[in-house]
C-alpha cells in the first residue's frame, strides 16, 4: 500500500489565524494528541522568531514520541549575510529538531518586491542554506513559497528554484499555493509540468483555502503522486485557513485506500479534532466533514426512516470509521423514525403504532413552532420523553420566584438578588441569594434550596449560558418602535457534574423566565440521571 505522510503545521501556521494563540504547554499537549494520532511530522514552530516556540523546542525533548517526529520550521538565510553566520538558522540547528522545513521565494515578485534582492541571488540563498543545514540534520524540507503563482508568472524561474533546492540537498520539495487562488485546473497543469521536469524529486504539497480548495487540490496532488500533505487540524490559518487535514487524511484513507496513519488510529481523528478546538477555544463547525457533531446528523423524517434502515442511504461511510458518531435530530421536521429512535438511545424500544408515539411527536412540533430547540437540548429531551411517558419523578416545584437588581454609584457593580419558594415532599423552602446576574442568583437560590434534600447537586456546576431572540417571535400588541425588545428568547443553558454534560433549553419572551424554565431542567436531569445511576448499580449488584 502506498503510504502518504501527514505533516501537521497546526502549531506555526495555524496559529496565525485571528484569535488563535497558543503557550508553550498547549503546544507541548496538542503535539502529544498529534502523535497519539499517529502523524508522521509535527511542526513546532519557528525557533528562531519567539520564545514561546523556542521553549516549546526544549521541553518536547523530554517527550518520547511513538510516531511523529518534530520539525522546526524557518526562512533562508538573510540576502545580506552568509548562511554560516545567519541567526534564524543557527536557532533551527539549536532546536535540536530531528527535521528543518525552510522556506523560500519562488515567485520573482517576491524575490524583487518583498525580499529586496536580485532574482540570481535568491537563488543562492535557497542552495546555500539547505547545503548549510544538510549535514546537520536527519530530513530536510524545502517550502517553495508562492509556487503556484510563481510558476504561472514566471515557469523558468520557479522551476530553478525548485532545482537549486534538489541540488542541495532537500528530501521533498513542497509545492506552496500560499495565496490560495489556484484553479484546479491550473493545479494540475503545473504539478504535472513539475513531475516531468524532476520525476526523480519527492513531492509535497501545502495548500490555502482562500478559494475553498485547498482540501480538493491537496488530494489532487496526492493522487498525481505527491508523498507529504501539510496541512493544519480543523483547517485553521492566516486568512481563511490551511489545507484541513481532518479532512483530507480520511479521504486519503477511505477513498484512495493510502496509508497516512498508522493501522487503527483513524477512530482517533474526530476526539483529536475537537481537543484542538477545545485548546485553541475555537467551537469546531458542525457541518465539518468527517468530525463534525453535524457531520452524521439526521433530521428530517424520510432520511431517519431510509438510515435505520440502511446507514448508506445517506452516509458515505459509517461515522465510526473515523471516531464521530451518527445523531438522530429532532424538530418539527421529526417523523416516527426519528422519535423511535430517539427513543431506543434512551432505553425505551417503542411501536411506531403506539399511541405514546403519536402524542411526544405533537408535543414537540407545538413546542418547537414555541421556540424550542430539542436538537441540542437533548437532556431537555430526555426529560420530556420521561414525562409523557409517566416514569419521571417530580423532584420539587418552584411556587414562585422573583429576581431582582439594585444599582448604585457607591457600588461598582449592581448587585442581584433572587428569592424562591420550593416545594418538597409537602415542606415549603423560602430562600434567597444574591449573585453576579439575574441567572447566577437563580441559580445559587434554587440549589440552596435544594441542597438539605439533594446533597449531591453539590456536584453540579453551569458550564454556559446561550441567548438567542427568536425572529417572528415578538408579542402582537407591542409598538412598531419596541417589537424587538418584546420578541421571544430561546435559553441554552450547558450544566454539568464530575461525569457528565448536558444541555437544557428554555424559551419566554422574559429571558429571565427562559433561563429559569432551562435551569429548573437542569437540575431535574442532574437528579433524575443520579436516579438512573443508582438504579443500575443496584440492578448489577
Amino acid at each position: 500500500m502506498r503510504r502518504v505522510f501527514i505533516y501537521d503545521t497546526t502549531l506555526r501556521d495555524g496559529t496565525q489565524a485571528q484569535d488563535i494563540s497558543l503557550t508553550t504547554e498547549d503546544k507541548l499537549r496538542i503535539a502529544l494528541r498529534l502523535d497519539e494520532l499517529g502523524v508522521a511530522y509535527v511542526e513546532g514552530g519557528w525557533p528562531g522568531s519567539n520564545p514561546t516556540d523556542k521553549r516549546f523546542f526544549q521541553e518536547i525533548r523530554n517527550y518520547d514520541l511513538k510516531n511523529a517526529r518534530i520539525a522546526a520550521f524557518g526562512s533562508t538565510h538573510n540576502h545580506r549575510a552568509t548562511a554560516a553566520t545567519d541567526p534564524n538558522l543557527k536557532a533551527l540547528l539549536d532546536s535540536g529538531a530531528p527535521v528543518v522545513t525552510i522556506f523560500g521565494k519562488s515567485w520573482d515578485i517576491h524575490v524583487t518586491d518583498a525580499l529586496g534582492t536580485t532574482l540570481p541571488r535568491n537563488l543562492e540563498l535557497v542552495g546555500d542554506s539547505l547545503a548549510f543545514l544538510r549535514p546537520h540534520v536527519g530530513e530536510l524540507f524545502f517550502d517553495a513559497e508562492h509556487f503556484f503563482d510563481g510558476y504561472k508568472a514566471n515557469p523558468d524561474y520557479a522551476m530553478a528554484v525548485l532545482a537549486r533546492a534538489f541540488e542541495a540537498g532537500a528530501d521533498v520539495l513542497v509545492l506552496c499555493d500560499t495565496n490560495g487562488g489556484t484553479m484546479p485546473g491550473d493545479f494540475r497543469h503545473i504539478l504535472r509540468a513539475v513531475i516531468a521536469a524532476m520525476p526523480e524529486a519527492k513531492l509535497g504539497i501545502h495548500t490555502h483555502n482562500d478559494s475553498g480548495l485547498a482540501v480538493a487540490n491537496s488530494i489532487e496532488a496526492v493522487a498525481l503522486g505527491a508523498v507529504q500533505v501539510q496541512g493544519t487540524v480543523n483547517g485553521y490559518g492566516e486568512r481563511c485557513g490551511n489545507a484541513n487535514l481532518c479532512s483530507i487524511i480520511p479521504s486519503l484513507c477511505l477513498k484512495l485506500g493510502l496509508e497516512c496513519l498508522p493501522a487503527g488510529k483513524l477512530p482517533l481523528l474526530t476526539p483529536t479534532a475537537h481537543f484542538v478546538s477545545e485548546m485553541v477555544n475555537q467551537a469546531p463547525p458542525s457541518n465539518q466533514p468527517y468530525v463534525g457533531d453535524g457531520a452524521f446528523a439526521h433530521k428530517g423524517g424520510v432520511h431517519v426512516s431510509a438510515v435505520v434502515k440502511n446507514p448508506l442511504t445517506y452516509e458515505h461511510i459509517t461515522p465510526e470509521a473515523v471516531g464521530n458518531v451518527r445523531r438522530v435530530l429532532l424538530s418539527d421536521l421529526s417523523g416516527q423514525s426519528n422519535i423511535l429512535y430517539k427513543a431506543k438511545e434512551f432505553g425505551f424500544d417503542l411501536d411506531k403504532n403506539d399511541p405514546f408515539v403519536l402524542e411526544l411527536l405533537t408535543t414537540i412540533k407545538e413546542r418547537e413552532a414555541e421556540g424550542y430547540e430539542y436538537t441540542a437540548a437533548e437532556a431537555s429531551y430526555e426529560l420530556l420523553l420521561n414525562r409523557v411517558l409517566g416514569r419521571a419523578r417530580s423532584y420539587f416545584t418552584v411556587t414562585r420566584f422573583r429576581v431582582l437588581d439594585d444599582s448604585s454609584y457607591e457600588r461598582e457593580e449592581p448587585m442581584t438578588e433572587a428569592t424562591v419558594m420550593i416545594k418538597v415532599g409537602g415542606r415549603v423552602k423560602h430562600t434567597a441569594a444574591t449573585g453576579r446576574g439575574p441567572v447566577n442568583a437563580l441559580d445559587k437560590a434554587i440549589r440552596k434550596a435544594l441542597r438539605g434534600f439533594y446533597p449531591r447537586l453539590a456536584e453540579m456546576r453551569l458550564l454556559d449560558f446561550k441567548v438567542r431572540v427568536l425572529s417572528g417571535k415578538a408579542l402582537d400588541d407591542c409598538a412598531p418602535s419596541g417589537c424587538g425588545t418584546a420578541s421571544h428568547v430561546r435559553v441554552l443553558v450547558e450544566s454539568g457534574d464530575a461525569s457528565r454534560r448536558w444541555v437544557t433549553v428554555g424559551v419566554s419572551h422574559n429571558v429571565i423566565e427562559a433561563s429559569f424554565q432551562a435551569m429548573e431542567d437542569a437540575i431535574n436531569y442532574k437528579l433524575f440521571s443520579d436516579d438512573k445511576e443508582k438504579l443500575t448499580k443496584a440492578l448489577k449488584g
